[in-house]
């Protein structure tokens, strides 16, 4: 190659990665302002908070980890963060990977060890779905580890997409309009759940982690497994959101724009007392044709 055309290759080069780093700086902007937003719009946060995080080893608590952290940089509020991650003693499972790249990161962080891979694989049949079972027996760990250490909120990294997903799961399997909230109190009472995600794309997030290089570790008990009925609505809103472009935020919008006197929940809305007022001594006119 001649002088000339190594000149260009390395214009090209730079150019490239200018626009690369352009293109990150917009998407980092973004996601920290959707969660920025997510944390005002349900008080997510407040002063003196001790946010336990927990960690999967996914793409998403990998970016909420790393955004909380860097949100709180410049928050007008001072609270903790505790990263928290779960060995359940899967076959393989890298040991080092969390806590290596934990440890740079200038946070607490602990790692329970539990063997719930061992208590699913004996009580879910082969071929099953393990996800319910696994997320129930991980959620009762975190929440009493969250207790131990005087946590008061407990951060997940679900995101739009899996509260859309979730609306759907219900609607179509469980005969309920209900979706994934963004803060919540658990069943015990004893805990606030949030989810400082829930405005940001999983797209986004996807892309942000491979830009960020985030030690992903995979869920051996449910990302290998096929025919969930979550993939199934994953897909459902992949085909319309590529037919439709749009949809799926429009759907999302919808959660927070609810008609309870449209719907059929009596609970929601006093159907019963629904009356108006009218003029008893009124009657019906004696001619049939009426001119109005």
């Amino acid at each position: 190659m001649s002088q000339a055309d190594n000149g260009e290759a390395h214009a090209t080069h730079g150019r490239d990665t200018r626009k690369d780093r352009l293109e990150f700086n917009k998407l980092r902007k973004r996601v920290r302002r959707q969660m920025g937003k997510a944390i005002a719009d349900f008080s997510m946060i407040e002063a003196g908070d001790r946010i336990m995080v927990c960690i999967s080893g996914g793409k998403d608590s990998h970016a909420m980890l790393e955004l909380l952290i860097s949100l709180r940089s410049s928050a007008p509020i001072d609270f903790e963060i505790v990263a928290v991650t779960l060995d359940q003693k899967q076959p393989g499972y890298p040991e080092d990977v969390l806590p290596d790249y934990l440890e740079t990161l200038g946070v607490p962080f602990y790692i329970l060890e539990k063997d719930t891979y061992s208590v699913v694989r004996s009580i879910i049949p082969e071929g099953k779905t393990t996800c319910g079972l696994c997320s129930r027996l991980r959620r009762g760990t975190l929440y009493g580890f969250a207790e131990q250490i005087g946590a008061t909120k407990i951060a997940l990294g679900h995101h739009r997409d899996d509260i859309v997903e979730t609306l759907f799961l219900n609607l179509f399997f469980g005969g309920k309009l209900k979706a994934m909230p963004p803060k919540l109190k658990s069943d015990d009472g004893r805990h606030v759940v949030i989810r400082p995600l829930a405005y940001c794309r999983e797209s986004d997030i996807a892309e942000y982690a491979r830009a960020m290089q985030f030690p992903i570790i995979p869920c051996n008990l449910c990302g290998t497994q096929e025919n969930l009925q979550r993939q199934e609505i994953k897909g459902m809103l992949t085909d319309w959101e590529r037919q439709y472009p749009g949809r799926t935020e429009t759907i999302f919008r919808a959660l927070g724009n609810v008609a309870p006197s449209h719907l059929l929940d009596q609970s929601l809305f006093d159907f019963q007392g629904l009356k108006v007022e009218v003029d008893d001594s009124l009657g019906l006119p004696d001619i049939r044709v009426v001119n109005l």
